[in-house]
């Protein structure tokens, strides 16, 4: 995928992710005759689209159907019609919905969040994945979300936040929990997956003054340069805006 010039930070905030989801499919595709992806809420194709125009089948599971028609959409302007479809569910039905050891791989990003069973959506992935394949999972870090807060001014959201068992500010806020690293480690290997790579994402992406973004061109490659760095360095994954898991189903 490249720099998308006319969305830049966009194209920050995903670079790091977008890189080791597709060295990871790469690697996949080198080993398995056919690769299909389950994007599990992938709303309008952020990530399926392109991993479309790379080749791959790729299933969009999401609850909203104005998403899927904008999927829809998306894909036919794109060319990749034939590779993307759109199934209306929840990360709870997934398994009923695809059957069990039906795809490859499957990208479930910022769905735990928000989820109600945290613990039965990573099951069903696990489910749902044939053996020797991967997972991408992406969600939010509690300690990065209570950091944004403070430097917002928004102090008592963020004690609320520290105090909060399950990483949530309470009433209005969109997420109903938020992660450590090692309490997603924990989730993703209790579904049976085994975690193969860990780093944090939008370490830098979410404070970099956007209108640096959007007027000067170098300044988008020296962020991504800067999240790659840090992406490799484990000390910056508590300031990471999100934590992102590769997770394998360990072959028969």
């Amino acid at each position: 995928m490249s720099v998308d010039r006319g969305r830049p930070r966009t194209a920050v905030r995903t670079a790091v992710v977008w890189e080791v989801l597709r060295e990871a499919l790469a690697d996949l595709a080198a080993r398995v005759e056919v690769v299909r992806v389950l994007d599990i809420g992938g709303g309008t194709g952020g990530f399926a689209v392109p991993l479309a125009e790379l080749g791959f089948s790729v299933t969009v599971i999401d609850p909203s159907p104005d998403a899927l028609a904008a999927l829809e959409r998306r894909a036919a302007e794109a060319g990749t019609a034939t590779l993307v479809t759109g199934v209306q569910g929840d990360a709870d039905q997934v398994v009923e919905l695809v059957g069990a050891e039906a795809v490859e791989a499957v990208v479930c990003h910022n769905v735990l969040e928000v989820v109600e069973d945290p613990d039965h959506a990573l099951a069903q992935i696990g489910t749902v994945l044939r053996p020797g394949g991967v997972a991408s999972i992406l969600a939010a870090n509690r300690v990065a979300a209570v950091v944004a807060r403070v430097a917002a001014g928004r102090l008592a959201d963020a004690r609320h936040l520290l105090a909060a068992a399950d990483g949530s500010a309470g009433e209005g806020d969109p997420l109903a929990r938020r992660f450590s690293m090692d309490e997603l480690m924990d989730l993703i290997s209790g579904a049976g997956l085994v975690p193969r790579h860990s780093h944090g994402v939008r370490v830098f992406a979410d404070i970099a003054p956007a209108a640096l973004l959007d007027i000067d061109p170098q300044a988008v490659d020296d962020l991504i340069a800067l999240e790659h760095a840090a992406a490799e360095d484990p000390a910056y994954a508590t300031l990471a805006t999100g934590l992102h898991v590769l997770a394998d189903r360990l072959p028969r």
